[in-house]
C-alpha cells in the first residue's frame, strides 16, 4: 500500500536540450500505477522526446526522473532495473526477418525464459492483439495495422509495469487505426498496466486515457480530466488546439457575485467566473453552445446579440455559420433546421447562449 502512495513515474523540473535549441522546458508529472495518461500536443511539441525520456533512453539535460519513488535520472543500475520493467512501442515499429510468433518471444528468450512459459505467455499476448492466426506468418509481409499489433504484443509479452506508446495508430489507415485502439482498450480494460501514450489525435486521447497532458513547444500547458481539458482550458493556445473555436478578447467591465461582464469591443458578455474587475480576459464559446433564431425569443439566455450571417460551410449533416454581431461568433446548426429557418448569407438572425456556457480564463497579453 505504501508503494501506492508513490506516483510510479515522476518528471521534477525536467528540460531536454539539444544544441543549445530546449525541446523540453521544466516539465513536472507525475502518473499513478494503473493509470491512463496521454500528451496530447501538435507534431514537433516535444512529446517524442518526453516518452524517450521516460523509457530512460534519453538522461534530462536537467532535473530529475523518479521511478517507483527511486531518483533514477543518471544512476546507470537503476535506470537498467527500472527500464526492464518498462516497455516502449515506437511509432514506426522495427519487426524482425523471422515469423511473428519468434518477434512476440524475443523479448523473452533474452531474458531467458523457459521454454514452456514462453510458448504460454507469446500466446496469451497474440490472442490479446488479436493475432493468434498469424503466429506462422512472416513479420516482414503484414500490413502497417498488423505491424502495430505484433509490436504491442512484443511490448507486453514480459509483463511491464508500464507500457510507452508514441504515437501508436499515426501512420495507419482508420480501420487499422480503430483495430488498434480496440485492442489498446482491451489491454487497459483487462491488465491494471500504467500506460502513457503520446498521441496527436485528441479523440483518442479523449477515448482512452484517464488524464491528458497538453505538451506546446516543449512545455506542459495543462494536466488535467478529458473533460477538464477540453472544456475548461486553461490558456489561448490550448484552447485553439482542442478546437474552441470562439475566443473572445475583452476586459471585466462588472461583476455582481459570480456573474461578470466581459466587455468585446464594446458588447458586453455575461460569463460565470471568480475574476475580479479590470482583469484581461478571454471568453470561450463553444459554437455548439450558440442557439440561432430569425427573431429574439423569451429565453432564459443572457447573451442575445443581433447579427447578419457573414458565412455558411455545410459539415457533413450540419452547417458551420458565422454570424457577424460586431464580433464575428461560430454557431452550428443542423441542414434541417437552417433550411427550416430559411437562412442564408446576409440574413438577419439572433444568435443567444447562456452565462453558463461562457467560460472566463485569464488573458496573459
Amino acid at each position: 500500500i505504501e508503494g501506492d502512495a508513490v506516483a510510479l513515474i515522476e518528471l521534477r523540473d525536467v528540460a531536454k536540450e539539444y544544441g543549445g535549441q530546449y525541446v523540453l522546458k521544466n516539465v513536472n508529472l507525475s502518473v499513478d500505477r494503473g493509470e491512463v495518461f496521454a500528451l496530447i500536443g501538435p507534431t514537433g511539441s516535444g512529446k517524442t522526446t518526453l516518452v524517450r525520456v521516460l523509457d530512460l533512453l534519453e538522461p534530462p539535460s536537467s532535473g530529475q526522473v523518479f521511478f517507483d519513488g527511486v531518483d533514477v535520472t543518471n544512476a546507470r543500475s537503476h535506470v537498467l532495473e527500472a527500464r526492464r520493467r518498462m516497455s516502449l512501442v515506437q511509432q514506426k515499429p522495427i519487426v524482425f526477418s523471422m515469423n511473428v510468433y519468434d518477434n512476440v518471444a524475443c523479448g523473452l528468450k533474452w531474458r531467458r525464459e523457459k521454454g514452456g512459459a514462453v510458448r504460454r505467455k507469446v500466446d496469451g499476448a497474440l490472442e490479446l492483439v488479436g493475432m493468434a492466426d498469424y503466429r506462422k506468418r512472416d513479420a516482414k509481409t503484414l500490413s502497417g495495422g498488423e505491424t502495430q499489433r505484433v509490436a504491442i504484443a512484443r511490448a507486453l509479452v514480459t509483463d511491464p509495469e508500464v507500457l510507452l506508446l508514441d504515437e501508436p495508430t499515426a501512420n495507419l489507415d482508420p480501420v487499422s487505426a480503430s483495430r488498434v485502439e480496440d485492442v489498446l482498450e482491451r489491454i487497459i480494460g483487462e491488465r491494471r498496466t500504467t500506460v502513457v501514450m503520446a498521441t496527436h489525435d485528441m479523440a483518442q486521447g479523449q477515448r482512452l486515457a484517464d488524464r491528458i497532458g497538453v505538451l506546446m513547444n516543449g512545455e506542459m500547458l495543462q494536466v488535467g480530466s478529458p473533460d477538464e481539458v477540453f472544456h475548461l482550458p486553461q490558456s489561448r493556445e490550448v484552447a485553439e488546439f482542442v478546437g474552441v473555436e470562439n475566443i473572445l478578447s475583452g476586459v471585466i467591465a462588472g461583476k455582481d457575485d459570480d456573474l461578470v461582464d466581459v466587455d468585446v469591443d464594446g458588447h458586453i458578455i455575461q460569463g460565470i467566473s471568480d475574476l475580479g474587475l479590470g482583469e484581461k480576459v478571454y471568453a470561450l464559446i463553444g459554437p455548439e453552445d450558440v442557439t440561432v433564431a430569425l427573431s429574439r425569443d423569451a429565453g432564459s439566455a443572457r447573451n442575445v446579440f443581433g447579427g447578419k450571417i457573414g458565412r455558411m460551410t455545410p459539415v457533413g449533416a450540419l452547417v458551420r455559420i458565422q454570424v457577424d454581431c460586431g464580433f464575428p461568433l461560430l454557431c452550428v446548426l443542423t441542414r434541417k433546421s437552417a433550411q427550416e429557418l430559411g437562412l442564408t448569407v446576409g440574413s438577419d438572425v439572433c444568435a443567444s447562449f447562456k452565462a453558463t456556457a461562457t467560460k472566463i480564463i485569464v488573458r496573459r497579453n
